[in-house]
């Protein structure tokens, strides 16, 4: 059973669980001054706002959209793919929309993508008929190898790129290979990026920065800091406060 929506305190910003395994369904409304950005998480999105249907890519570095609705206010609706698992569905290699936003009619034909735009559009509730829009397609394409929810796993955990690998039965070129098709960039980025996520987490949480550091898997408090700023283009005081 889905999980209630969660809403921000800061943003009208809301999730839950989809009916879609490890995929999330949210909703957010973007005003003017809503800069808060969308970081690396190494997920893909299918995501609606009025008159568009179009996928967001694995990101590397943080991602601001900009208000452009009647009156500078901007619906919009998404799901969020469990990392490695929307190439399948969406029939593109994530490798190919890293860092992208790219309209759904590019990947799946005009015709198609506009009915099913207009389907959305008039719904009374968009992220519910955009989830059935994901969950329809999933159901007719070839499951993602559950293999690379291992990858993940091994990967958020903090082992090694060559002990995952051998973890799975592939050799490290052929993790590479497959992590690009998968997830938009290789085994090192995709560490990089959880182990992002992981920290984030746990300062959310109340943690010091020095024992995130440890905690999380990097070589020191400055080796977090250049991370969060590399990654999420601003500092992570800076980010608590977004």
């Amino acid at each position: 059973m889905a999980e209630p929506y969660a809403e921000s305190s800061q943003a009208p910003y809301r999730e839950r669980a989809s009916r879609l395994a490890g995929a999330v369904v949210w909703t957010r409304t973007a005003v003017p001054g809503d800069s808060a950005p969308v970081l690396p998480d190494g997920c893909m999105d299918l995501l609606w706002t009025e008159g568009r249907l179009f996928v967001a890519g694995p990101d590397t570095r943080a991602y601001v959209s900009e208000a452009d609705g009647p009156g500078g206010v901007t619906r919009y609706a998404g799901v969020r793919f469990f990392p490695g698992t929307a190439p399948s569905y969406l029939g593109v290699p994530a490798h190919e929309l890293r860092d992208r936003r790219v309209d759904l009619a590019d990947l799946w034909g005009g015709g198609a993508v506009r009915r099913l735009t207009e389907r959305v559009d008039a719904a009374g509730d968009p992220a519910a008929a955009l989830e059935a829009v994901a969950v329809r397609r999933a159901a007719d394409a070839e499951p993602p190898d559950p293999r690379l929810r291992a990858v993940v796993a091994a990967l958020s955990a903090g082992a090694a790129v060559a002990s995952t690998a051998e973890e799975v039965g592939w050799g490290e070129r052929q993790l590479h290979r497959r992590a690009l098709v998968a997830f938009g960039y290789g085994p090192k980025m995709l560490a990089r990026v959880l182990r992002l996520q992981r920290a984030l987490a746990l300062v959310r949480g109340g943690a010091a920065a020095a024992e995130v550091a440890v905690v999380a898997g990097f070589a020191d408090q400055a080796h977090l800091a250049r991370e969060v700023r590399e990654l999420a283009g601003a500092p992570l005081g800076v980010l608590l406060r977004q």
